[in-house]
């Protein structure tokens, strides 16, 4: 039986489950261009901050920085889910595009809390800052983020890293937004304080958009169900195929950011007139419209009993 199983198991998910993963060829190009134009920004902004003197400007040069960091992995990851498996990782390495998503979420959490500390800092001893030119600087930021956030736009929710990297590039054109406003602000009153409200501002931003981002990771790292499925769901879906007399030990979890996988016992009428392959097939066929790509199933028949412990 098994044998069998496990041949039609590989021959039914090889041809269908890219459906669900985004296409690479124009999101490569997203990442790239993302890279370049912000690497490039993070430049002119450090320069600036320097001259200028302006907290805002440097803070968002550093969270610019980690955005940079953020996409670089998030390709990189892009890159292992196309590995393919070997001996030791038989589900090759999509995984780290769980990891990675984790891990853009805790550099966040980490440069907000810089920006606390240095904001703090200001109020108590406020700097003379050239207010015009930081509102240039941020005027030119919103452009480049907003370019960025538009690359990713319509592929944000097949994939965590791709959401990632949208939040960040989006939540950056608000931050710059507010940073032109207090240049502006600055350059025509000189109450320069406003400069580190604004930072703690988009501390606040930042941390709001990270949150579900660490917490959806978290819970895909921990072999949690995705979010967005409901197992009681899957569960009545498969019941409907036509022999199945009852499903338990239900498994799911994610093996990327964009793949699910899915284990179960079947418990199969015998008087079914189907086989078990066509049974097989047609689960497959609804576990597909549920986003679940990789699935095995154990079968028992109805006047057998399960011999495993929690049954």
């Amino acid at each position: 039986m098994s044998a069998g199983h496990d041949h039609s198991h590989a021959h039914s998910h090889g041809h269908h489950h890219h459906d669900h993963a985004p296409k690479l060829d124009h999101l490569n190009t997203a990442f790239i261009v993302g890279i370049i134009l912000n690497s490039a920004f993070v430049v002119l902004e450090v320069v600036m901050g320097l001259w200028s003197h302006s907290l805002s400007l440097l803070t968002d040069a550093g969270h610019n920085l980690s955005d940079v960091a953020g996409l670089a992995l998030a390709l990189l990851a892009f890159k292992l889910t196309k590995v393919s498996s070997n001996s030791e990782y038989t589900y090759g390495y999509k995984r780290s595009t769980i990891i990675v998503s984790f891990f853009n979420a805790l550099v966040l959490f980490i440069a907000v809390g810089f920006i606390g500390y240095e904001a703090v800092i200001r109020f108590l001893h406020p700097e003379v800052i050239a207010g015009g030119t930081m509102a240039w600087v941020a005027f030119a930021g919103i452009g480049i983020n907003a370019v960025t956030a538009w690359l990713f736009v319509k592929d944000k929710d097949t994939d965590l890293n791709i959401k990632g990297a949208y939040l960040h590039m989006a939540v950056d054109a608000i931050v710059s937004f507010g940073v032109v406003i207090s240049g502006l602000i600055i350059y025509f009153t000189h109450i320069y304080w406003i400069d580190s409200l604004v930072s703690l501002i988009v501390a606040v931003v930042i941390l709001k958009g990270t949150w579900s981002l660490l917490s959806d990771s978290l819970r895909l790292e921990m072999d949690g169900v995705p979010k967005e499925m409901d197992v009681e769901k899957i569960k009545l879906e498969l019941m409907k195929a036509k022999g199945v007399v009852d499903v338990h030990h239900i498994h799911v979890w994610a093996l990327s950011t964009t793949e699910n996988a899915l284990t179960a016992h079947l418990v199969i009428d015998q008087k079914a007139t189907s086989s078990f392959d066509s049974i097989k097939h047609d689960l497959r066929h609804r576990l597909e419209h549920l986003s679940i790509s990789h699935s095995t199933f154990e079968p028992e028949f109805a006047d057998e009993k399960c011999l495993q412990v929690d049954c």
